[in-house]
């Protein structure tokens, strides 16, 4: 797929679903928002603002309408995810944005989650649009097991913090899929492989184990990635527990080695294997900050 392509999710029992490449970071196959046409539409996810034309014309390739009942279906705040949520509610007054409580004041006041957003991603911050307010009346904060009614199917939201504290997926039985977040991990389609993701500041790996934990016992026959697109569960829960324990330990021990947390950065960014797929600048920038994730995770340990 192209930035602005759209396609159907067609594995498993999913219907009436799609999703769109966002072209996240001027990059193909890494961002991807839902779209549900459903009895009231919704969308998860929302993009990183920058490519809201691209997710503004998915939702409109559903056929929905600006004055319909949108749901605005967040899994969770960091900006790569939600950047798109208050330009939609913006432009779609009767829609509703669906958030974790935790990430709920967030989206009425984004200036906090805008510092931590550029201490994290540093550079890559030009890819992004800054984020716009959402009234609180048009805001429904969720906890775990609280459901989004969409008429002929439900979403029901996990808790599944230990990417970030107001991380949720979202089971859809109807669909026999999950909307995975960045609970299971980056999936990259090129390799059929998944990558682990772990940013500061809130990373917590073994809390990362147990969303996976999460995930499994849900039984889902699809997953659908936000990092990138939908895909058979199969043993990718698995393979992510395996990757993320590995990727965890390697980077303690590349401490132990190097002695020196910039050295240690460096060193996996040199071998970084997706800039093949993504690009030299954005695989080296999602490898440092997932690598710094780890460390600040082992310092609070």
């Amino acid at each position: 797929m192209d930035p602005g392509d759209v396609a159907s999710v067609d594995v498993g029992e999913c219907s009436d679903l799609t999703y769109v490449d966002t072209g996240m970071y001027d990059v193909a196959g890494y961002g991807a928002v839902y779209v549900i046409d459903a009895e009231r539409p919704a969308v998860v996810d929302t993009g990183i603002g920058a490519d809201y034309e691209h997710v503004r014309a998915a939702i409109e390739a559903a056929g929905i309408d600006a004055a319909d009942p949108l749901a605005i279906v967040l899994t969770h705040v960091h900006l790569d995810h939600a950047g798109g949520a208050g330009r939609l509610a913006r432009d779609f007054p009767n829609a509703t944005v669906y958030v974790h409580e935790i990430g709920a004041p967030h989206m009425i006041d984004p200036e906090r989650l805008v510092v931590g957003t550029k201490a994290a991603v540093g550079d890559q911050w030009r890819h992004y649009a800054a984020p716009v307010p959402i009234d609180e009346d048009q805001i429904a904060a969720l906890t775990d097991g609280d459901a989004v009614d969409l008429g002929d199917r439900e979403l029901v939201a996990h808790h599944a913090p230990g990417h970030a504290p107001h991380q949720v997926v979202y089971h859809s039985p109807a669909d026999d899929a999950v909307f995975t977040a960045d609970a299971a991990g980056i999936y990259v389609p090129e390799r059929d492989a998944i990558e682990p993701t772990s940013p500061p500041p809130n990373f917590d790996p073994e809390q990362a184990l147990a969303d996976v934990g999460t995930i499994r016992s849900l039984s889902p026959s699809t997953l659908c990635y936000a990092h990138f697109g939908p895909a058979r569960t199969a043993d990718r829960l698995g393979a992510y527990e395996r990757v993320l324990s590995g990727w965890v330990r390697a980077v303690s021990a590349a401490r132990d080695d190097y002695g020196d947390d910039e050295a240690v950065v460096d060193a996996f960014v040199d071998r970084a294997e997706t800039a093949a797929v993504w690009g030299e600048e954005k695989a080296a920038a999602e490898t440092a900050m997932n690598v710094r994730g780890v460390l600040r995770a082992l310092d609070a340990a």
